[in-house]
């Protein structure tokens, strides 16, 4: 990527864009399938060898301050699910392809005045926002 024009690099820079456009429904987190043994003993699922009651299929994933949390799918939900797990796994691809590429358009972007603003930052300036007013107040005499 070194050798690549910095003209290559913002047009493969918005080809990335535009595939993280099209991704579509993702989520975090995988799918077990699982097989449980209901307890009672007369029960198929008690004799050796029998796997158990199944398959569950339990969607699970990592929330911030709250740890592991889970759902049950049903039939229907696994393959929406699934396809959903596998954007997320392309979108996270395609993010670290993004900085990647935008590393490599700051290493080859000449020194200069800066030019990249971001598009709230590029609002608020359009806008004429208020300064910054201090949070001391000036006494009155």
């Amino acid at each position: 990527m070194s050798n690549a024009s910095l003209e290559d690099l913002e047009r493969q820079r918005d080809r990335l864009f535009d595939e993280l456009a099209g991704i579509g429904d993702f989520r975090r987190g995988s799918v077990s399938e699982n097989y449980r043994r209901c307890g009672k003993p007369n029960c198929a699922c008690a004799q050796p060898g029998h796997r158990g009651h199944g398959p569950r299929y339990l969607w699970t994933r990592t929330v911030a301050g709250r740890g592991t949390k889970g759902r049950q799918l049903t039939a229907t939900e696994l393959d929406k699910v699934r396809a959903e797990l596998a954007n997320y796994h392309r979108y996270v691809e395609l993010n670290e392809q993004i900085v990647a590429v935008n590393e490599a358009i700051c290493e080859a972007r000449p020194p200069g005045p800066v030019q990249a603003v971001s598009p709230a930052a590029r609002t608020e300036a359009e806008k004429g926002g208020s300064a910054h007013r201090s949070t001391t107040t000036r006494r009155r005499r």
